[in-house]
């Protein structure tokens, strides 16, 4: 008996032994009668992926898809991106014609493999590359890939593939939102050009693009020779014309996405701070946005302004350009000699090439296998030949028509050669004749100059200590007219320990440019990071202006408040020292293309909760009643945690007593955000900054500068119970919306507001602006300092 007993229990352990390895064999497979219902998963070999059934991010909908299996989960295919399921009853399974679909629960195909074959006999099964592959059991011969199929995301071993003369094939697309994985505006492929490159598109116009392939880099990507050589691999079949872009890096686990704004992202994992990190992305500055600066326009991200038109070129639109509207960009300022001679008949001398080095070649390539100097000699023989560069790995490129996507880079690039008429050339050439002869002049004014003003230093230095701040507690500034406010525990700096913290105002440490001047990032020799603010001479703004803001900052503490650190008087120098804020203002976080993604629901109602609660303290509870005067995006700066603080008090008023309003003749603002009746009449008072206050909180809401639709576009939507309309979309979900809803709940039984008196953007005609005209009528970030009241 007891030696049956043992016989029973070693088959039954026999027998569970091969059901547990048989179910282990089957883990990473899905067949006809082993499907996967929600929430079921299925693990590749190696359990480095997951397929199954995910809610992304705030969205109650269910979508099929293959994520990284670690803490932090990175989704990178989706299968029913565009029908979602609307409950948990899902199911992923072999069909009757041997397609892998995922079907709801009525049964309904919402998405399928769609191949046409006659094998009824297939399994699906996730690869540890990423993979999944249905194939033929018998065979083993695949039938279909997710990698032929691919959604927002590169894996190793997938490839993007295009045709030279038609164009992409395999290419990536973007999500809708980080919430919807739906189809969204932006593509990512290689283009059809007889120079391979990477391109980001927007619909169908390009947006971004890496610049030509040289045979190891994307001569458009700077740091492609010093992170990415030999890495990214770019295959062309000459005989087809097929072209293949695919990777391969020692670290599997890396991947790169196209994100919902339209930004390439290079991310690998790290295993010490068990995260994805960002190794590279697409876009840094504006610079890297296709056309930013225009035709011959030239976008440099270390200067400010970031664009400038190439020597011998001049704006097309002066006026626009000098608003910071750079997209009509440049025009030539001489023709070239093959248009002189069309024109006059006259011929004068050769043109010649103008060098620009470390660029980012423009778009837009013609190629040829000739040598560096047959190809300067012939885009000189060449009328429509309008610049030229050469590069070892691709030969010869020319250009005609016009040059488009100018970037200057700080290393690395190409050498880029533009042509341009003689006379433009001589310039130079004269400049070195003039320099010449009084070479030895200059040298001798200059020792005389030096020495002059060792001496007249040395006598202004005895006369400035009598004008020096005293830094006493009970002490007031005693320069000239700044006697009259009172500094209290404010530290006082000089004006070199001001120039050594910022490298001498480098450029490379330049912040900004506000209505007062220059802000230069800054370090004090003990670690501290500030943001100092230097009043310009040329500025708008003058001593008033900076006597206001010490004086208010110094006596007003909230933490929605940016903080003052202390100011400099020193010489001729006025500066402002503040805490520095790292993610400096929210203007490019609401408008810009490189951080919208970051102001998700729960950031941007906490920014106007912030602002909210600033502007109550600033108008109602501070120890001296304040009317800002200048509420905009650019003046709310926001710290590492996107906490946001009110900024720029230059502009502000005190009331005192029982004043509500006071009068101006000097009407200062930003236009779009001025209250109608403090520009009419001059009058202003705590309305004055709820209306601008307004307006920023439809900008956050809306994700849109207040120039970017028409002036009565909120009011219409309110009035039409559409206020879902007006809401960012990148930020509107189910979640967003319900929250919006019961606000908007809330303020329905208040009674029904008049429409706003609005004084701008109508012609003399009292007709609307064109669209086009609109997007023209004010520029939000600049602030206007002087306008007459009536």
């Amino acid at each position: 008996m007891e030696r049956r007993i043992r016989r029973i229990s070693f088959v039954v352990v026999i027998l569970l032994f091969c059901f547990y390895t048989y179910l282990g064999t089957a883990i990473d497979t899905i067949t006809s009668s082993r499907p996967i219902r929600d929430p079921e998963t299925i693990i590749s070999n190696g359990s480095d992926f997951i397929l199954g059934f995910f809610n992304p991010g705030n969205s109650s909908y269910r979508y099929v898809g293959i994520w990284y299996n670690k803490k932090s989960e990175s989704v990178v295919w989706v299968a029913n991106r565009n029908k979602p399921l609307k409950d948990g009853s899902g199911v992923v399974t072999i069909s009757e014609d041997g397609n892998l679909v995922v079907l709801n629960g009525q049964n309904e195909v919402l998405w399928s493999s769609n191949v046409s074959n006659s094998v009824i006999n297939v399994s699906a099964q996730l690869l540890d590359t990423g993979n999944l592959v249905l194939r033929d059991i018998t065979t083993g011969i695949s039938i279909w890939e997710s990698f032929q199929e691919p959604t927002d995301t590169i894996l190793e071993g997938m490839k993007l593939s295009s045709h030279i003369r038609t164009g992409p094939i395999v290419l990536l697309r973007s999500w809708k939102s980080p919430s919807d994985p739906s189809l969204g505006s932006f593509s990512f492929g290689i283009g059809s050009t007889n120079i391979p490159e990477t391109i980001i598109w927007n619909d169908s116009r390009v947006y971004a693009w890496s610049g030509p392939w040289n045979g190891q880099v994307f001569t458009g990507i700077p740091n492609m020779y010093s992170i990415y050589l030999d890495g990214y691999k770019l295959s062309v079949d000459d005989l087809t014309g097929a072209v293949d872009f695919y990777y391969s890096f020692p670290n599997k686990s890396m991947f790169i996405v196209l994100n919902s704004p339209g930004i390439i992202e290079d991310k690998y994992w790290v295993d010490e701070k068990k995260d994805w990190e960002v190794n590279f992305r697409s876009l840094e500055t504006e610079c890297d946005v296709y056309g930013w600066c225009g035709a011959f326009g030239n976008c440099n991200s270390q200067k400010n302004p970031i664009c400038s038109c190439v020597r011998g070129f001049e704006p097309k639109n002066k006026e626009e350009w000098s608003r910071g509207n750079w997209t009509n960009g440049c025009v030539r300022k001489k023709l070239l000699l093959c248009d002189r001679t069309n024109q006059t008949g006259e011929v004068k001398k050769e043109d010649g090439f103008l060098k620009l080095e470390t660029m980012k070649l423009p778009y837009f390539v013609e190629q040829s296998s000739v040598s560096v100097a047959k190809c300067r000699e012939q885009c000189l023989n060449n009328c429509s030949c309008i610049a030229y560069a050469y590069d070892a790995g691709i030969g010869c490129m020319t250009w005609t028509g016009t040059l488009i996507d100018l970037n200057k880079f700080s290393s690395e690039g190409a050498d880029l050669y533009i042509r341009l008429a003689h006379s433009e050339l001589e310039k130079k050439d004269n400049t070195v004749v003039i320099i010449v002869p009084v070479i030895a002049g200059t040298i001798t004014c200059a020792i005389c100059t030096f020495f002059l003003w060792r001496w007249m230093a040395k006598h202004k230095a005895l006369k400035d200590k009598s004008k020096v701040l005293h830094l006493d507690r009970d002490d007031v500034c005693s320069v000239n007219n700044l006697n009259e406010v009172e500094l209290q525990d404010l530290p006082l700096f000089n004006f070199e320990t001001l120039a050594t913290a910022t490298n001498n105002f480098h450029f490379t440490n330049k912040l900004g440019m506000g209505g007062f001047g220059p802000v230069y990032k800054g370090e004090l020799r003990d670690g501290r990071k500030i943001a100092v603010k230097r009043l310009s001479k040329a500025s708008g703004q003058g001593l008033e202006e900076f006597k206001n803001e010490v004086m208010v900052l110094s006596k007003l503490q909230h933490r929605n408040l940016v903080r003052l650190l202390g100011c400099c008087v020193d010489r001729e120098e006025k500066m402002l020292i503040y805490e520095y804020m790292p993610n400096k203002s929210l203007d490019p976080f609401l408008f810009g293309p490189l951080k919208q993604e970051l102001l998700v629901c729960r950031t941007r109602f906490y920014i106007i909760e912030g602002i909210s609660r600033d502007l109550f303290y600033l108008h109602r509870d501070s120890r001296l009643r304040i009317i800002h005067r200048d509420l905009k995006p650019s003046n709310i700066l926001l710290d590492k945690e996107l906490n946001p603080k009110i900024s720029d008090f230059g502009m502000v008023r005190i009331f005192r007593g029982n004043e509500d309003q006071a009068n101006t003749i000097r009407v200062v603002g930003t236009h779009g955000y001025m209250f109608p009746k403090y520009v009419i009449e001059g009058r202003f008072f705590e309305k004055s900054d709820v209306f601008s206050f307004g307006v920023l909180l439809l900008e956050i809401v809306s994700g849109r500068r207040n120039t970017g639709f028409y002036h009565d576009a909120a009011w219409k939507l309110w009035n039409e119970n559409n206020n879902i309309a007006l809401i960012d979309p990148g930020i509107s979900n189910h979640a967003f919306n319900q929250r919006f809803q019961d606000a908007y709940i809330d303020i329905v039984d208040l009674p029904t507001p008049k429409q706003p008196a609005l004084t701008e953007r109508r012609n003399t005609g009292g007709e609307e602006y064109s669209q086009h005209s609109r997007k023209r009528c004010s520029i939000n970030y600049v602030t206007v300092t002087i306008t007459e009241g009536r």
